[in-house]
């Protein structure tokens, strides 16, 4: 080919498309996709400025055309399909948790319920008044009658014993700290 072989190039695709197209189908598997990788071995070709010692256009041509492909099968491989961003979508604005979420938020509460009954009382309504109720510290402190460093200290005790509870899921440690 010469030097030039650009438009060679060109010219030889439109003259042995049928050719081109037949052999690339079969080596794809699909002809639809033989055909948009021919369409876009020429716009390849129209964006190259010299193509130097080309000797078999054929080759070179059913080469190019088969990187395409193989290009455009990786890159819609990467891409997720609209039913699978639907059901994305779907997932995300489900307001209801699964079965098995449930299941998971029954067992902690029933994990939780039980490092409760372990406290000691005041421990315990300490933490319910902290926490659940949201009254300040201070509050507490004076309703029952203790410092505030022994609410402080009682809720982080109370903390600490159900957290270790939680983590280990066991209900048989009958020693609160």
């Amino acid at each position: 080919m010469p030097e030039t072989a650009i438009p060679a190039l060109r010219d030889f695709l439109v003259t042995r498309y049928a050719d081109l197209r037949r052999t690339l189908a079969r080596r794809l598997g699909s002809s639809d996709l033989a055909s948009e990788a021919l369409q876009d071995t020429w716009l390849r070709l129209e964006s190259r400025e010299d193509i130097d010692g080309v000797r078999d256009p054929f080759s070179y041509l059913l080469r190019t055309a088969v990187n395409v492909a193989y290009d455009q099968q990786r890159s819609q491989s990467r891409l997720v399909s609209a039913s699978e961003i639907e059901d994305l979508f779907d997932e995300a604005m489900d307001p209801m948790p699964g079965p098995a979420q449930q299941a998971e938020d029954r067992s902690e509460l029933a994990a939780l319920q039980a490092a409760l009954d372990l406290l000691p009382e005041r421990r315990r309504r300490i933490l319910m008044l902290v926490r659940w109720e949201q009254m300040p510290q201070r509050e507490v402190a004076d309703r029952l009658g203790v410092s505030l460093r022994t609410v402080e200290q009682d809720l982080k005790k109370a903390h600490d014993f159900c957290m270790a509870r939680m983590q280990r899921g066991s209900a048989t440690d009958r020693n609160p700290p």
